[in-house]
């Protein structure tokens, strides 16, 4: 959390804004006292306390709540801004008429690519593309280094509308963990606008570093619900394909080379093994 605050106003030039952390179970002193230091220490940030169980979408409606600002910027607390003006690379998008939110890109800490847009239908549901990549790479077309419109955005660094964030009503928490983020850009992408993804604001995440992985049985079965649920909820936009990923191009990972057949099949089984796809 020090080293994402740090990052935060150590290379922001856009001064007019707020930050909220959202305190959640914290277990022991030390944390609590970095808050009074850090409250202290800057007048534009607020401490709030979530109390209920872990649920992301939960959590950050909650600190939407106590939010001022006409745009939202959710912010996971393992992400090292690396961009000096990335709020601005953000805000010039987002301000946009028609624009509904807009993503950065974000690197592992080896300097590989952990997120360039989120492609729908990927694994059968949806993921990141070009993962793995050097932070150099073009990518295919290039992806990597082209602003361009997605279908999606990881809600570790994405920037809503309030506007848009609330015609939609926000994240549904009944993604408690995942897809809760795509699911949000496909709503605001149902009703008019645009998920902007700009490689030119650039972010290290060091991804799950506080939650940990999806690897205990309890949570792969909650993520499989959820999955399940993705699925049911967004079928007919899974079966049209995602208008800004190539039908030719394979849908089993993110790698953007060419589609073989039956693959999407073979994902599922993987998954649920046994059961068939609907």
């Amino acid at each position: 959390l020090e080293k994402w605050l740090d990052s935060i106003y150590g290379k922001s030039t856009y001064a007019n804004f707020e930050v909220i952390i959202i305190e959640h179970h914290s277990e022991r002193q030390e944390p609590v006292d970095f808050y009074e230091e850090q409250s202290l220490r800057h007048g534009n940030l607020k401490v709030v306390t979530y109390e209920g169980g872990f649920n992301y979408s939960a959590i950050n409606n909650f600190g939407v709540r106590h939010a001022s600002g006409d745009y939202l910027l959710f912010l996971n607390n393992d992400i090292e801004i690396i961009t000096p003006g990335w709020m601005e690379e953000l805000l010039g998008f987002c301000q946009r008429k028609g624009t509904g939110a807009v993503g950065g890109k974000l690197y592992y800490p080896d300097n590989t690519v952990q997120h360039a847009g989120v492609v729908i239908g990927l694994s059968g549901f949806a993921g990141h593309v070009l993962t793995g990549r050097r932070r150099s790479d073009v990518g295919y077309f290039g992806r990597l280094k082209a602003i361009q419109d997605v279908s999606a955005v990881t809600a570790a660094c994405m920037m809503v509308k309030r506007s848009s964030f609330e015609a939609v009503g926000g994240f549904d928490e009944d993604f408690q963990v995942s897809l809760n983020d795509v699911d949000l850009c496909m709503k605001i992408r149902k009703r008019g606008e645009l998920i902007v993804l700009n490689p030119n604001m650039e972010a290290y995440h060091y991804e799950s570093k506080t939650r940990g992985l999806e690897t205990t049985p309890e949570k792969q079965e909650r993520f499989k619900k959820e999955i399940l649920r993705f699925r049911k909820k967004w079928k007919e936009t899974l079966k049209a394909g995602d208008p800004y990923y190539s039908p030719n191009l394979t849908r089993v990972t993110g790698d953007c080379t060419l589609r073989g057949r039956h693959e999407v099949s073979k994902v599922w089984e993987s998954l649920f093994p046994g059961k068939k796809e609907d």
